[in-house]
């Protein structure tokens, strides 16, 4: 299972589902098998340190220090690892709406880390691809 790679039937189909929960981004200087108990979302060994993407309450019952809230959107469409251009498109449409977005690209589906209180938002501009809206919303 290779997913798709063609940009316009992959903009068309992608389908946003917006995930319960809240997330947060933080670092730690603890290894990854202190971290494994945290249950991580997503990590990424840096130079700085380890990248870690945890349920919100996770992080706080743990007492880590975090700065944004973020809501996780799936797009739930297959798209290949090799796929040009799916999510520059995406995240264009949210930047022209001023909306900051983090993307993970896992092997099945691209995810997006959106700030909390505009989630509702980045869902309505998403939804804009499949009626296949030429501008941003």
């Amino acid at each position: 299972m290779s997913g798709e790679t063609n940009l316009e039937v992959l903009l068309k189909s992608m389908k946003p589902v917006l995930r319960g929960g809240e997330f947060v981004f933080l670092t730690t200087r603890h290894s990854l098998l202190e971290a494994v108990p945290l249950e991580p979302l997503g990590l990424f060994h840096e130079e700085e340190g380890l990248t870690l993407i945890l349920p919100r309450e996770k992080a706080d019952a743990a007492g880590l220090p975090y700065s944004a809230v973020f809501r996780m959107i799936t797009l739930s469409v297959h798209s290949s690892l090799e796929a040009v251009g799916f999510l520059a498109a995406i995240t264009n449409r949210l930047a022209a709406r001023g909306i900051s977005v983090n993307p993970v690209s896992a092997y099945f589906h691209d995810h997006l880390f959106v700030p909390s209180a505009r989630a509702e938002e980045s869902l309505a501009v998403l939804a804009g691809f499949a009626r296949g809206d030429a501008a941003p919303v």
